[in-house]
């Protein structure tokens, strides 16, 4: 007779934290939307010595890349959203119940993709609103950040997340 040995397989699954990728989806709508209600498009409204609100849009992806390329853009980055938004969703459904660090970093990064995904597809743009820059303009010319939004913030916070998971545990 043989037998038969089990091995104990972690449970997997972290579709539990779609709420946080939610909840970034919504505080990047509502901003978005207050800064369009609020300011005219250009406008500049200084808050902190290195920091002001303002009304921009970006027909590219990061840093205005492929801002000018003609309208082609727009599609381009919105099938590459779409196909990373399932990817991401995917992996949250493979990572193990015990590892919220990574499922909290893919949840953000996923709500930051589908927050600009929907600029996007509605407006063909994205809207960015945060402006910080260094050193403060009436000191010397000041060097400008390139503005931002909440689900930009999303996807930064999630990737530094992921990089310092990767430093934790190179072997996973």
């Amino acid at each position: 007779m043989t037998e038969t040995v089990q091995t104990k397989t972690e449970p997997v699954g972290q579709l539990k934290w779609l709420w946080l990728a939610l909840a970034v989806i919504v505080i990047d709508q509502i901003t978005k939307w207050t800064i369009v209600f609020t300011l005219e498009h250009g406008e500049v409204v200084p808050v902190f010595p290195t920091f002001n609100l303002t009304h921009v849009y970006n027909p590219g992806a990061a840093w205005s890349f492929l801002a000018n390329a003609g309208g082609w853009q727009r599609w381009f980055f919105t099938v590459i959203g779409v196909v990373v938004s399932g990817i991401l969703i995917a992996w949250l459904r493979k990572i193990p119940k015990s590892d919220w660090w990574l499922a909290t970093a893919v949840a953000l990064i996923l709500g930051g993709a589908v927050g600009n995904l929907i600029d996007r597809v509605f407006l063909g743009h994205v809207i960015d609103f945060l402006d910080f820059y260094w050193p403060p303009a009436d000191t010397w010319s000041a060097s400008h950040f390139p503005a931002f939004n909440i689900a930009d913030s999303g996807i930064t916070v999630g990737a530094a997340m992921m990089i310092i998971d990767m430093i934790r545990n190179p072997n996973k």
